[in-house]
């Protein structure tokens, strides 16, 4: 009787808030209890790729250009697949990627708007993902998005995330962006 107690208890805990105890994560993401929630820290980063039979980018919808010189002229629409690591290297942990797409949507300077997914593949954190979805002004050094919801782990999310550009080379077409996320979720 007393042991049936204790699991119902633990089955009741687990259900009503969420994982009681949460496993040891890598150095890129800490979940902690948060009240009735949970709120997630993630640091990791995103790897673009735009020049060459490795693009992670591509040109799905082109606008009428309007001036020949604009390198992201409005109106254009990219479909990206683009690699989540836990450093800026090239070849640093794999630990998931950001999907969706992206479009010039401001007549005057460079605004994206952005719909993407960030999923996982390690860890806990495997098979979860959460969705940015809003304004990027893509040349401001530090910017903030709105996380719109998620999956897995971070169902029903909500929160920001800053993103910092880290290198941004245009020979070679590569960007990569810092992502420092913080998510609370049940």
């Amino acid at each position: 009787m007393k042991k049936s107690i204790v699991l119902f208890m633990n089955l009741f805990v687990f259900t009503a808030f969420g994982r009681a105890d949460w496993p040891e994560t890598s150095t890129w993401a800490k979940t902690e209890r948060y009240g009735h929630e949970h709120i997630t820290v993630l640091q990791f980063y995103f790897h673009e790729i735009s020049i060459g039979e490795s693009s992670t980018i591509a040109l799905i919808a082109q606008a009428q250009p309007v001036d020949p010189n604009d390198v992201f002229p409005f109106g254009n629409l990219y479909m990206a697949d683009e690699l989540l690591t836990v450093g800026p290297e090239a070849n640093s942990t794999l630990i998931g990627r950001a999907q969706g797409f992206s479009g010039s949507a401001s007549q005057e300077g460079v605004n994206s708007f952005m719909s993407l997914c960030y999923s996982f593949v390690d860890g806990v954190y495997n098979g979860s993902s959460f969705n940015i979805l809003g304004r990027n002004s893509i040349l401001n050094p530090i910017r903030e998005l709105p996380v719109v919801g998620g999956t897995g782990i971070f169902r029903m999310a909500r929160g920001y995330a800053i993103a910092q550009t880290y290198d941004f080379n245009v020979t070679s077409g590569v960007v990569i962006v810092g992502y420092n996320v913080t998510l609370i979720h049940p």
